[in-house]
């Protein structure tokens, strides 16, 4: 009987609500975020996107005659496809299928490429059941990285990459200033976090970084596999911007207190 007692002392007890007299505020003086429509779903290009592939043409493509478009998807031809549009700092997004019937084996089944700025590469490869070289495989950054997972789809059915990308910077002199990074998930799932690239992404060398353009194409690669393509969308995007209009302080009614930094 005691034990019941306490208990339910226990839980007809209720914390004050907190209470704060005092305010911190930063001194930044912030832009206002644009609004932007997201779409109808996860999947669906934002209203700030540029659409390259919607299922019905492949006007945004260079060599786009050379693949074909089939139950509204794009098929890997010949050759590369690269985009007429260029990006910076950009959100990704791309849907892709394995081809089926499955054929060949490791980097020989279901193998493609998205290369951000044309230069580096996140691999696209039948990785279902298909072991290869771990920085080779589905959604690795490839020859510098392994994704953290194998989140692959079973081959025929479609696999997504939400990508963001943050593009290398350069000096005048042609040096690195900050280099690429890229966060991304495969079906939903993280694979790859704030990925610092080492430089492009070549077969046969070491990874390096030449200095280009502060813009790049996407391009799709041809590996010889039709592998599929759809829903292809990307969105630039910058750091939102604020000044520092004041040091931060304490807003106490009237009172304010100065925030020492460090402190």
């Amino acid at each position: 009987m005691v034990f019941r007692y306490l208990l339910s002392t226990v839980l007809v007890v209720q914390l004050p609500a907190l209470t704060f007299s005092a305010e911190y505020l930063n001194g930044i003086k912030w832009e206002k975020p644009a609004i932007v429509d997201p779409g109808k779903s996860d999947a669906a290009p934002p209203a700030d996107a540029t659409v390259l592939f919607d299922g019905t043409s492949l006007d945004n493509w260079k060599n786009g005659e050379n693949w074909s478009i089939e139950d509204g998807a794009m098929i890997a031809g010949k050759g590369v496809v690269t985009s007429k549009a260029e990006f910076g700092d950009c959100q990704i997004h791309i849907e892709w299928s394995a081809p089926l019937p499955v054929k060949g084996s490791g980097q020989g089944r279901g193998n493609s490429g998205i290369f951000m700025m044309g230069t580096y590469e996140m691999q696209v490869l039948d990785s279902y059941d298909n072991e290869t070289y771990f920085d080779g495989q589905a959604a690795a950054i490839y020859k510098q990285t392994p994704p953290m997972v194998n989140a692959m789809r079973k081959p025929g059915e479609w696999n997504s990459y939400d990508i963001i990308w943050t593009a290398p910077r350069f000096n005048d002199d042609g040096s690195l200033k900050s280099p690429a990074y890229i966060t991304a998930l495969h079906n939903g799932v993280l694979v790859l976090n704030h990925f610092e690239l080492k430089g492009d992404t070549p077969f046969h060398r070491p990874p390096q970084y030449n200095k280009h353009a502060a813009t790049g194409p996407i391009t799709l690669q041809d590996h010889g596999n039709p592998v599929r393509f759809r829903n292809i969308w990307v969105r630039p995007f910058a750091t939102v911007q604020g000044e520092q209009v004041r040091p931060p302080y304490i807003l106490d009614g009237d009172k304010e207190t100065p925030v020492v930094v460090g402190d």
